[in-house]
């Protein structure tokens, strides 16, 4: 038994991943599995008779949101560190993420070599993040004057730009103001917005323009 190695626990729903991260664990000269688990009630009962170094959770778990078990585990007397393993790369899931206590921020498509350095790296205090989610968090702390993806009064604004992508994407307003954490309300109005500063009248023409000026 690895008595001085980092404990941790997995929270993942996905079986095939889970099972990869048991793995990396058992594996790895330097870890040791405190738990693995693939639902926010499981991982809560866990809790109550153990206190992992590091926790390695998914966001998007079939029982519930994972950023309330980040705020939970942030609550302990000694709190855990965490790395998040998700799908998810928009910039509204990574700053809740951060913002309730997460160390780490890592996309699945991460090796699973790579998601063992960033175990160790988390468990000794840095922040390993996928370079997408770099990217949003440099994003989100341009200068305001650079909010623009233009200049001009008729450019888009990046959070426009992150509306146009998803609808690009064939998610509906009412998906796409989930994945983004605001109203649906605020999406048609971004929306309505996009239109008219690309002088278009529908999703299609709004997807075409855009391509044709390389904005997605």
């Amino acid at each position: 038994m690895k008595t001085s190695s980092i404990q941790v626990l997995l929270v993942e729903d996905d079986e095939s991943m889970r099972l990869e991260f048991e793995s990396m664990v058992t594996t790895h000269p330097k870890l040791s599995l405190a738990g693995s688990v693939a639902t926010l009630a499981e991982a809560k009962v866990l809790l109550h008779h153990t206190v992992p170094d590091v926790a390695i959770i998914d966001l998007g778990l079939h029982d519930g949101d994972g950023i309330e078990l980040i705020k939970t585990l942030q609550q302990q007397t000694f709190p855990t560190a965490v790395l998040v393993a998700t799908v998810f790369g928009d910039e509204a899931h990574v700053i809740r993420a951060i913002e309730a206590g997460a160390r780490g921020y890592l996309l699945k498509d991460t090796s699973i070599v790579d998601f063992a350095r960033a175990v160790e790296l988390v468990h000794a205090g840095g922040a390993p993040l996928s370079p997408q989610i770099a990217r949003h968090l440099l994003k989100r702390f341009e200068p305001a004057e650079k909010s623009a993806v233009q200049a001009g009064p008729d450019s888009l604004t990046l959070r426009e730009m992150d509306i146009l992508k998803h609808i690009s994407q064939g998610f509906t307003v009412a998906e796409s103001a989930r994945m983004l954490s605001l109203s649906s309300h605020t999406v048609a109005t971004h929306i309505k917005n996009i239109y008219s500063k690309l002088a278009v009248h529908n999703r299609v023409e709004a997807i075409i323009q855009a391509r044709n000026k390389g904005l997605i």
